[in-house]
């Protein structure tokens, strides 16, 4: 992908660049120190990708965006402060990255950048892309009250409705989120989320054991504790899933 750092700090820049490089399929065409110099070279480079600061002089890094003329490139924010991912979620940013960034988690979306290459989706709009599938190296962003949350998907190891809300179990922590457990199953990846019952969807990868239940169910026991029931019909489905 062609690829434009925009960052005020020279250093972090470099830096950037030498975390890229493994990287052969992000092509660096240019860098710039603001949003004026960045304007000028996503019109005349027209890169497909932004590795884009949020505080600088001038133009911060969400007013760059709004503006560009024509086809948005996508973005990764990089930002020393995190309390801007609620802006950046709104920018459908692929992903947010704090400074001083982690070489892990720059592998990590790199890894998905590629991936979502290879795939039709990529080439969608932004607002029908933002409704693909999502996995468990995917990250979202999670709002409940005054707290926020940018979380990896496969951290998360329980759905539960809860009426018109769904209640987010991961960590220590179980947020709610206004929407409806269908429209999260229709989300998420079927070979990592389960539909276990009417108000449970469970991820896969934190099973720890599993028992029979009452009428040809199941019980499952994540890790942590949580015991979920899949129903009778839910287990045929299961059992189907996951044998040999």
């Amino acid at each position: 992908m062609r690829t434009l750092i925009v960052d005020d700090e020279r250093l972090a820049r470099n830096e950037l660049k030498r975390l890229l490089e493994p990287y052969t399929r992000i092509e660096i065409v240019g860098e710039a120190a603001n949003a004026e110099e960045a304007l000028v070279m996503i019109e005349d480079l027209q890169p497909e990708l932004l590795f884009l600061d949020i505080q600088m002089p001038g133009k911060n890094g969400f007013e760059l965006l709004t503006s560009i003329e024509g086809k948005s490139p996508e973005v990764i924010f990089t930002t020393a402060y995190d309390e801007y991912a609620i802006k950046a979620f709104e920018f459908n940013a692929l992903d947010y990255l704090l400074k001083p960034i982690d070489n892990e988690r720059l592998k990590e979306t790199i890894h998905r950048i590629e991936e979502n290459q290879s795939q039709p989706e990529a080439t969608l709009p932004s607002n029908e892309r933002a409704e693909k599938i999502l996995g468990e190296t995917d990250q979202v962003f999670v709002k409940d009250g005054e707290k926020c949350w940018f979380v990896k998907l496969g951290k998360i190891r329980l759905f539960e409705s809860m009426g018109n809300y769904v209640r987010l179990h991961f960590d220590d922590q179980k947020p709610l989120v206004l929407k409806s457990l269908n429209n999260l199953e229709e989300r998420l990846d079927p070979n990592t989320y389960f539909r276990a019952n009417r108000k449970h969807i469970i991820n896969l990868q934190w099973i720890e054991k599993i028992e029979p239940w009452f009428s040809g169910g199941l019980l499952v026991t994540l890790q942590g504790g949580d015991k979920i029931e899949i129903s009778r019909r839910q287990a045929i489905r299961f059992k189907e899933l996951m044998s040999l």
